[in-house]
């Protein structure tokens, strides 16, 4: 086995990972454990992928139809830890955890939270304490 090359050069690493020059500003996790799954993860996946996509907000490839300097990250996750009220989402690096969110809610979160960085109440169950200065 090879030894693992350590680049140090910030240019060659934005060539290999373009989006290190992207204005990521959020990152959407959308659990699609076993629990969450059984609830329509997958739906609420498919209308972040949807609206996000359609808005020019998902970072990612142009060539998958997203934007190289998309604002937003999604990411499927296996678990968020709520599980018996899923589908969970949480919204970092704001630590805001939703629960019991159904594919209706997406568009909400997305115009509220991440176009304008309100909360959706309603759906929040928790909000993580930001770290100590």
């Amino acid at each position: 086995m090879a030894d693992k090359k350590f680049i140090d050069d910030r240019e060659q690493l934005e060539k290999l990972a373009p989006m290190l020059r992207a204005p990521i500003k959020r990152q959407v996790f959308v659990c699609t454990g076993k629990s969450c799954s059984a609830v329509g993860s997958a739906d609420v996946k498919a209308e972040f992928v949807r609206i996000l996509e359609a808005k020019g907000l998902r970072q990612g490839k142009e060539k998958k139809g997203r934007n190289p300097m998309g604002e937003v990250l999604l990411t499927e996750c296996g678990s968020i830890g709520f599980c018996s009220v899923g589908t969970a989402v949480m919204v970092h690096p704001d630590g805001v955890l939703y629960g019991q969110v159904t594919k209706e809610d997406v568009p909400e979160i997305i115009e509220k939270h991440i176009e304008k960085g309100e909360t959706v109440e309603r759906l929040a169950l928790m909000t993580l304490p930001e770290p100590a200065a």
